[in-house]
């Protein structure tokens, strides 16, 4: 008896079909936005390292492209080569992801704080034949250990270091020649080939390379564009990384896509966040909660209103509902509350129009081309309200795992289960209850951590926290409350038990055991990394 499979020709078929795969390019894009407003900034560089801002203008962009996919030819870079990006939120970043493309090459966007242990197995994996590195970023020297990694990766043939002074700098190898590579009709990176590789945070342990195509991607420009409402007047701000897909997908390519201005600032200081924010008209911005409570501290300490922003889309993390209320009374703006990750981008989102009520209490209903399923422990639909295993599937699902073909991503009917838990409402929209890795079980009774953390968040003296099981003999878990307190405040164990009974809260839900900490270990994306945490409370008991 043979078991059906997946088949990745249908789902494109039906994709097709379905309007949802468009077939077009990134080229395609720029095009557009140089024929329709050449002299229009589409891109504002802030770098916290220099005074001033970098300004390119549409028309100023394409050619930026076109000599520097000249120059990634001349260096031996084609079709199917991977070329490894570890930039910051600068515009050499941008050019050179749109050359890639170009020339049919793979882009491997890589986070700046990685080093030497996570970037030799992920350059070595992928096979990196270039990586592009700022000479220095923060205090640290990237071009360093850009070439000690080359000594040991005999695939790595370039290094091109930005702000660099030697032969390999980003000036001398990709902007010093004439030569310029315009796009071409069909372009040499086809639709729904490998466009982009990107590794997971790792919040397990564990990164895979998480293949997407053009098709993909446009895919979730297309579906955030229309619940926000975003066209070609719009400025949009990158202040979350571009290595990770909330900076990559949902700032970068949709400014692209919408033919938008783009404000790229590479390190997020609060207060001149919100001071370009209102200098330079920014309507839209991606980020995890931190930003955005950073965003209402500043305000009410007398930064200037960023008053032409209304959208704020918020991921990573259940947003604390005293936040998108502060946010919506001292900012007037709307926060909407999304569920996405590496292979499945922008899964569900919250729609301005419902961000008051819904944000809060939900992750959003599913993105047009997007399925969302919640199954039982049998593999049903589980029923409304009840908690169960997050699938989904659709227009902008991953190909797979980089060379990791013994992964079956796919059930025969195409969904991806997400290791998160899940419920929906009856209205449809999902509200992600825990992962399954993360479920904390004491005696026999799911504690349902996500209301919990949401309680703690509510605690005048705590600033950031999160609820992690660890072992007991008798109950098989306890829960431990790993917190990080406001300055000037003390936290005890009697003094949290005392919160949880007032907030009228089960007792055997309540932690019992508080770990008090400087700040909770994250992922480069801002996720915390609770196998850690798991480690420490079990070290501990």
């Amino acid at each position: 008896m043979t078991t059906a499979r997946f088949d990745a020709h249908v789902h494109a078929r039906n994709m097709r079909r379905e309007g949802f795969w468009l077939d077009t390019s990134y080229d395609a894009f720029l095009a557009k936005a140089i024929a329709a407003t050449p002299d229009r900034d589409a891109l504002v560089g802030y770098r916290a390292d220099r005074e001033g801002v970098v300004r390119f203008t549409w028309r100023e962009l394409g050619d930026l492209v076109s000599r520097v996919s000249a120059s990634l030819r001349h260096l031996g870079i084609g079709p199917g080569d991977i070329v490894a990006v570890q930039v910051p939120n600068w515009w050499e970043f941008v050019v050179t992801s749109l050359a890639c493309g170009r020339i049919g090459a793979v882009v491997n966007p890589l986070m700046p704080i990685f080093r030497e242990r996570e970037l030799s197995f992920m350059l070595g994996f992928a096979e990196a034949k270039a990586l592009v590195v700022p000479r220095e970023f923060r205090g640290f020297d990237h071009a360093a250990m850009a070439y000690s990694l080359k000594a040991a990766l005999p695939k790595l043939e370039h290094v091109i270091v930005i702000d660099g002074t030697g032969e390999d700098s980003f000036e001398r190898r990709l902007l010093a020649g004439d030569d310029r590579v315009e796009a071409v009709e069909p372009p040499l990176l086809a639709p729904d080939a490998m466009a982009v590789v990107m590794f997971t945070s790792g919040t397990t342990g564990s990164p895979k390379g998480v293949m997407h195509t053009i098709n993909t991607l446009v895919a979730c420009n297309r579906s955030l564009a229309g619940r926000f409402g975003l066209t070609g007047q719009d400025v949009l701000l990158a202040c979350s990384p571009l290595g990770h897909m909330t900076g990559y997908a949902a700032v970068m390519m949709l400014g692209l896509y919408l033919g938008a201005t783009v404000v790229l600032q590479d390190v997020w200081e609060a207060r001149r966040g919100v001071t370009l924010m209102a200098d330079e008209g920014v309507t839209f911005t991606a980020a995890s909660t931190p930003f955005l409570s950073d965003i209402c501290e500043f305000v009410a300490g007398g930064a200037p209103r960023p008053a032409q922003l209304r959208s704020f889309l918020c991921g990573g993390a259940p947003i604390p509902p005293v936040l998108i209320e502060r946010a919506a009374r001292e900012l007037d703006l709307k926060v909407c509350s999304l569920f996405g990750m590496t292979e499945s981008l922008s899964t569900s989102l919250t729609e301005p129009a419902r961000a008051a009520d819904k944000s809060a209490s939900t992750d959003g209903r599913p993105l047009e081309g997007v399925g969302v399923r919640i199954a039982d422990d049998n593999g049903d639909e589980a029923p409304r309200g009840v908690t169960g295993r997050l699938l989904v599937r659709g227009a902008q699902m991953f190909m797979g795992y980089f060379k990791r073909a013994d992964i079956e991503t796919f059930d025969a009917d195409g969904w991806f289960d997400t290791g998160d838990l899940a419920y929906m409402d009856e209205e449809g929209y999902i509200r992600i209850n825990g992962r399954t890795k993360d479920v904390l079980i004491r005696g026999g009774e799911n504690v349902p951590v996500v209301e919990i953390e949401a309680l703690l968040y509510k605690h005048p003296a705590i600033a950031a926290a999160a609820l992690v099981g660890y072992p007991d003999a008798r109950l098989g878990e306890r829960g431990c409350a790993c917190v990080v307190l406001r300055p000037g405040t003390s936290l005890s164990l009697q003094d949290l038990q005392a919160y949880m009974a007032e907030c009228k809260v089960a007792k055997q839900y309540w932690p019992e055991r508080v770990h008090i900490m400087a700040e909770l270990p994250r992922t480069p994306s801002g996720k915390i990394q609770k196998f850690k945490l798991r480690e420490l409370a079990g070290a501990a008991s």
